[in-house]
């Protein structure tokens, strides 16, 4: 008899707002130059395409390493899957740590700021090791990331911009 686990899928969903015009705010995540500038040196983010646009594009891959556990590089690949020019883009991991990944980031105007929401889905890899994983220390991990983007963001569009971290759930 094989014991079969369902498949979770986590979530995650961030949403920030920042004192700037979208075409500032787009600008400035639609260059995929600028990942470096808002993940946490702990995590030595290397891009391993050397010649990058300045914008994304629908189509686009993405390579690059990040190591999140002792210091150990782990190759990422990333497809831009879909853009919305000034309204949303979605990138997919092709391949890296997690079974599934999907970041959606949507922009909006409201009140004169720009509200950012981001929502990643994820599935971890190998089971109930992975969901050991998962409960450990990835979730935390995650977290973290995201308040470190939310404070560099903050510091880069020159003030403290309003957030709120929701976090990740179980689907």
């Amino acid at each position: 008899m094989v014991l079969c686990l369902p498949m979770v899928t986590h979530e995650l969903i961030a949403v920030q707002r920042i004192p700037a015009s979208l075409e500032d705010v787009w600008r400035f995540f639609t260059n995929p130059r600028n990942l470096r500038l808002i993940t946490p040196p702990y995590l030595d983010f290397q891009f391993l395409d050397k010649q990058l646009p300045a914008e994304i594009y629908s189509g686009q891959k993405i390579r690059y390493t990040v190591s999140p556990i002792l210091g150990i590089p782990v190759q990422w690949i990333s497809t831009i899957t879909r853009v919305e020019e000034q309204k949303m883009f979605v990138d997919e991991q092709l391949s890296g740590p997690y079974k599934y990944w999907r970041h959606e980031h949507w922009f909006e105007e409201k009140l004169g700021m720009i509200e950012m929401n981001d929502r990643v889905s994820y599935q971890m890899p190998m089971g109930l090791l992975g969901s050991f994983a998962h409960y450990l220390f990835v979730k935390r991990q995650l977290e973290k990331l995201f308040a470190y983007r939310e404070m560099q963001v903050a510091n880069i569009f020159g003030t403290q911009a309003l957030q709120g971290l929701q976090t990740s759930k179980s689907i």
